[in-house]
């Protein structure tokens, strides 16, 4: 399809621009944006960037949903702009701004160092204490499908902040560990290949963390990837607690099968984990 055969209209496109070298507090910016169907507004910022304004700072990389580079506050939504077309937002106004609850380095660029700082203290990865078994492996770890499901909506994360950016919590505590990182502690304390919840506990259980939660779920309702921290994190609640009261029952992680190991596990539909808040 030829360009002019394209049904255009011009959007009027508020962006809040702020450089701490020589801005007090942040600016709001009108631009007229001449939009067509298909445009995302990662699209749309480029387009402002390449013909209006090449001062404009934000952040991209795969434009395909997968790296979480480019989320932004939306018409007030924290969201990913690569993913978002702008006539499905609005027809007439289009506001961007940073993310929320973090630093601004520029424009709409955040300082996501915090998020990923905060990643790191729950140890996110599979913690085991055979070490004879990490160094020199005789096996794969072979899980059923019942044992995948209960952390699989979780390895979604993109780490893109979305979840954080709505969090009334982090809005008012900048020390809170986060909906995001505590959703991927949750996703390995239950992956049964996994030995690190005492590893864990003294962190998501700590001051600052799971318990300052106030199940608002708003994370839930913004991940662009369907992930549901909302739900994690009130079931670490009940890990720690039966921990506490010394009725979390210890199950050994898995041990290797060795590779020339052919039996097969019956195979099983994958239930789609339901959403504990309104999307």
């Amino acid at each position: 399809m030829k360009r002019q055969d394209v049904q255009e209209r011009i959007i009027s496109v508020y962006i809040h621009r702020f450089d701490p070298t020589s801005d007090k507090k942040p600016r709001a910016v009108l631009y007229e944006l001449a939009v067509e169907q298909g445009m995302t507004v990662l699209d749309g910022l480029h387009r402002i960037k390449e013909t209006q304004d090449p001062t404009l700072a934000f952040r991209f990389s795969c434009r395909m949903g997968v790296c979480g580079s480019c989320a932004m506050l939306i018409n007030g939504k924290p969201m990913l702009a690569c993913n978002t077309q702008i006539l499905d937002v609005t027809d007439k106004a289009l506001t961007v701004a940073p993310l929320p609850n973090f630093r601004v380095v520029r424009d709409l660029v955040p300082d996501l160092a915090p998020l990923f700082k905060k990643h790191v203290q729950v140890n996110p990865y599979i913690v085991r204490t055979d070490g004879h078994e990490m160094e020199s492996p005789s096996g794969e770890f072979i899980q059923t499908p019942e044992e995948l499901i209960k952390y699989l909506q979780f390895t979604y994360c993109i780490k893109c902040g979305a979840c954080v950016a709505a969090c009334p919590t982090a809005a008012t505590d900048e020390n809170y560990l986060g909906p995001m990182a505590l959703a991927q502690a949750y996703r390995y304390i239950v992956d049964s290949r996994d030995d690190g919840f005492h590893s864990r506990k003294s962190v998501v259980g700590a001051d600052k963390a799971v318990f300052n939660c106030h199940y608002a779920g708003e994370c839930s309702a913004v991940c662009p990837k369907g992930v549901d921290p909302a739900r994690a994190i009130q079931f670490m609640k009940r890990e720690l607690v039966r921990d506490y009261l010394l009725m979390r029952r210890h199950t050994a992680p898995l041990k290797a099968r060795a590779l020339n190991d052919k039996s097969k596990e019956k195979k099983t539909p994958l239930p789609v984990p339901p959403y504990t808040v309104d999307r």
